[in-house]
């Protein structure tokens, strides 16, 4: 394997790019109308051009990607995140044309794709999975499995991912209503209307652990990260190593995700998640074929080049360490930096970056696709970057959060920068107190005061 097209944009192109080169290899970028003078085509070897600005003309166009890696003479299409890279028949392209797919085969990815099939799996290995239902249909069958299964209950895609396809359930009476409605999103956005129930479990952190396999027999962690701090389902704040958790619960649940991806055959860098519950037990919720968004963490806390890696095992030679060498060293936060109004309930807000200057420093890492006078395009994903901070121990990481939040400096368009400031200074999350309902029930407890706030002056 020599030259690798890298089929994605923004920060995720600029580190696999990064990682191509370091890794001795040639790194071909793509771009659509938007993204004709981004900085993935300028640090790349090469770049093609691959269609309009919407996604569906161009970074979701499959033919038009695996053309451009063939024209290019790459060996090999890296994926990244997003986009196709959950998609078995991308692989299934990529490798029908000759190429390497830099991840797991198409047979996995479908496997794992299917949150049906992903918790067999998990039982078949010996991970505890949520308490839930196989695929329901009829509302009667949902009610009786709902009955089984507990109150308050998820209605969940099936072919579900990123937080989407999921939907809450309290009572019986909810369910008639509800579960249609869930099966037209998940037709609507998943092009598969099956779905199935799982039980709300209050209080639950979001906790993953990340896991690389080889074809030699390898498979090792690199440890867990705690996300639990989340908007809408979508991540917003995240640590490694996930902080209170017990000597045991950590051996468990790095071992339990190990068992998981020995169990389907993985090949390729992949993250487990789990969910946490305030007695210490942990439950498999789902696996993602991919690098995740929030990796720099890990690679912060272990030193271990996860890109790197991916590429290495893509181009079959064996994972470059072993599970002994890799041990936790300090802490790290990553805070993602996105294009959005926090006045306007965060809505992506495109427009120029006419100042982009990000923070330094020790343990400051800032991954970007963008420099100043770019444009934050309507067309993607609102993320300007990502905020890596690392220190010795927890309270260094967010002491040097703090610290690189107020530096960062972006001008052209409203930032979640002022956000982050305010949650780093929350008790409940200096304390590692927080579970994946918390960001939604502090700020449903801060317009509640508002209002009261309000009212009292109008009387």
């Amino acid at each position: 394997m020599k030259r690798v097209l890298v089929a994605n944009r923004g920060e995720i192109a600029v580190r696999i790019i990064r990682a191509a080169h370091t890794s001795g290899l040639e790194a071909v970028s793509v771009y659509s109308d938007a993204d004709a003078t981004s900085q993935w085509v300028r640090l790349a070897d090469e770049a093609v051009y691959i269609g309009k600005s919407a996604a569906t003309k161009s970074y979701l166009n499959s033919s038009a990607l695996v053309e451009a890696a063939v024209s290019s003479g790459a060996d090999a299409v890296h994926p990244g995140y997003g986009f196709l890279s959950e998609r078995p028949e991308f692989a299934n392209e990529v490798a029908d044309a000759g190429l390497t797919f830099v991840g797991p085969d198409a047979a996995t990815i479908e496997m794992m794709g299917d949150k049906a099939a992903a918790r067999s799996a998990a039982q078949q290995a010996g991970v505890p999975v949520v308490p839930g239902s196989g695929p329901v249909e009829a509302v009667d069958d949902a009610a009786t499995a709902a009955e089984q299964v507990g109150y308050p209950v998820l209605v969940k895609a099936a072919a579900g991912g990123g937080g989407r396809g999921i939907r809450p359930v309290a009572s019986a009476a909810e369910l008639a209503d509800v579960l249609p409605a869930a099966q037209a999103e998940a037709h609507s956005a998943f092009k598969d209307d099956t779905v199935y129930l799982e039980r709300a479990i209050d209080g639950a952190r979001h906790v993953e652990v990340q896991v690389l396999a080889d074809d030699h027999g390898n498979v090792v962690h690199a440890f867990e990260r705690d996300c639990s701090v989340q908007r809408r389902r979508q991540k917003l704040i995240e640590e490694a190593p996930a902080p209170n958790l017990s000597g045991d619960t950590r051996k468990n649940i790095n071992e339990a995700a190990v068992r998981l991806a020995r169990q389907v055959g993985y090949r390729g860098a992949g993250t487990v998640e789990f969910l946490l519950t305030p007695a210490g037990e942990f439950f498999f919720i789902e696996m993602n074929t991919r690098i995740q968004v929030e990796h720099p963490i890990s690679e912060a806390v272990t030193g271990v080049d996860l890109v790197a890696e991916q590429l290495r095992i893509a181009a079959g030679k064996p994972v470059s360490f072993s599970q002994q060498d890799v041990v936790i060293n300090g802490a790290a936060i990553e805070l993602r930096i996105n294009s959005e109004d926090p006045q306007q309930q965060f809505q992506p807000t495109p427009g120029t970056l006419t100042r982009l200057d990000p923070p330094g420093g020790p343990g400051v890492r800032v991954d970007t696709g963008f420099v100043a006078e770019d444009r934050i395009s309507p067309f993607y994903d609102s993320m300007i970057a990502k905020l890596i901070c690392f220190g010795p121990d927890r309270v260094s990481a967010l002491a040097r959060a703090d610290q690189a939040l107020s530096e960062f400096r972006v001008q052209g368009v409203p930032t979640t920068v002022s956000t982050h400031q305010r949650l780093l200074g929350e008790s409940d999350l200096r304390t590692g107190a927080v579970h994946t309902r918390w960001l939604e029930e502090l700020w449903a407890e801060s317009d509640e005061r508002n209002t009261q706030s309000d009212n009292t002056v109008s009387s």
